[in-house]
């Protein structure tokens, strides 16, 4: 069923779509939001209980501060790029959709790590630890959704993650590792690690070590941005040390 002009207007009490600042509705079989283009100034959405399976109108929705999706046909978290772009919005309920799957820690890491300004997950207060364990846990959604039917809702989010390490066998992969080692080792002004460095690890083994080592720089240059020039020196201190202790280990294994 798709939400009309007219509904709107009635259930908001509204003279003007323009005008509208709160809608309710609730349980009353949505399928079609695209109303949603035409509410610029929304500040608050409960659409819990309906067949809404397509976010892309809210992203017009601008104002948007609250919005409750419980019980809805969601199967991608892919979905959550459409909200990426929403500045104020501090509270989501998300939960009992397709795209939450059967890991809630990962589910929850990955809504927080691409909407980090939320303030409220399914009724839940999220706190600073969960936004710093995000960037570890969950999952980057830097696409829309493919629009194909998944039996598991995190197929979808996970592709862009995993598509370098399918698709790159052998050698290929090792390169890229490589590469992709080399360009973040660049932003701290390190040298780069020589190709003779990884040839004595498998393809799958390498592109594991990859993952884990790349989820935790991606943390440490994230929150270095948080840091002041007193926090960027102890940081600095730290590595200075690490890598002596590394190139003296080096120096005696030779």
């Amino acid at each position: 069923m798709r939400l009309s002009r007219a509904a709107v207007l009635r259930q908001a009490k509204a003279a003007s779509l323009v005008g509208v600042r709160r809608l309710n509705c609730w349980g009353s079989h949505l399928t079609d939001i695209s109303i949603c283009r035409d509410l610029p100034n929304i500040e608050v959405i409960t659409f819990s209980v309906n067949g809404i399976s397509d976010l892309e109108p809210l992203t017009q929705c601008q104002n948007l501060s609250e919005l409750y999706l419980r019980k809805n046909n969601i199967t991608s978290l892919n979905e959550l790029f459409y909200l990426k772009g929403l500045p104020r919005l501090r509270v989501l309920w998300l939960a009992e959709n397709p795209c939450c799957g059967q890991d809630p820690h990962r589910y929850r890491m990955t809504v927080l790590r691409n909407l980090p300004g939320l303030q409220k997950l399914d009724n839940q207060a999220v706190t600073e630890e969960e936004l710093s364990q995000a960037l570890v846990d969950g999952v980057e959604i830097t696409a829309p959704p493919a629009w194909r039917n998944v039996e598991n809702g995190w197929a979808e989010a996970m592709e862009s993650s995993a598509a370098g390490s399918t698709a790159e066998p052998g050698s290929e992969l090792l390169s890229s590792n490589l590469e992709e080692t080399n360009k973040i080792r660049e932003e701290f002004d390190m040298k780069p690690v020589p190709r003779d460095k990884y040839s004595s690890f498998s393809p799958r083994e390498t592109d594991c070590n990859r993952k884990k080592r790349n989820n935790v720089l991606n943390a440490i240059l994230l929150l270095m941005k948080e840091l002041d020039v007193e926090g960027l020196e102890i940081i600095q201190q730290t590595v200075v040390r690490r890598l002596q202790a590394f190139q003296k280990k080096e120096l005696q294994e030779e």
